[in-house]
């Protein structure tokens, strides 16, 4: 009856040990990541490695993006924020390889490390948690012109900053 009882533990053990995966238990497959901008209201795209657009919002966003986009394949995104009379401002953002992965040689086992985890995408880890980007003026809004005017145009403090030229 022991022998019985201790294979039976043995087995469980086992098959915990495994069938588990490290990374899928202890860390995550998506991540939240927030976006801001100076100014604020700025519009925001995001798109994939393939170029498909994955959310469309203004800032202040909260997005939640999967850290890996198939087997064994890690995200990465393009974030691109604009605004009327601001230059566009691109930000990348892109996974690396999750700590917890490796935790598969130890507790996870053949399946964790090689079928559970790239599949979750749990391999993977965002580092980026937030985005705080000041959008810079369009040099195009910039009026640049030069105008001829007559010194009885001019405002009153001006005056003190002219340099006579003969």
């Amino acid at each position: 009856m022991n022998r019985i009882r201790f294979t039976s533990v043995v087995i469980m053990m086992a098959s915990v040990l495994l069938l588990s995966s490290c990374a899928s238990i202890f860390s995550k497959s998506t991540y939240q990541v927030t976006i801001n901008s100076t100014p604020s209201n700025a519009k925001v795209s995001i798109t994939d490695k393939k170029g498909q657009e994955v959310y469309v919002g203004s800032t202040p966003s909260v997005v939640k993006l999967k850290a890996g986009t198939g087997f064994f394949s890690k995200a990465k995104y393009q974030v691109k924020l604009s605004s009327p009379g601001y230059d566009d401002k691109i930000v990348n953002i892109s996974s690396s390889l999750d700590g917890w992965y490796f935790g598969n040689l130890l507790l996870g086992g053949v399946l964790g490390m090689l079928i559970i985890d790239p599949a979750t995408g749990a391999m993977w880890e965002i580092d980026t948690d937030s985005i705080n980007e000041t959008l810079s003026k369009s040099m195009s809004s910039i009026d640049s012109s030069l105008k001829i005017m007559d010194i009885n145009e001019i405002p009153e403090e001006w005056k003190d900053h002219l340099v006579r030229v003969n």
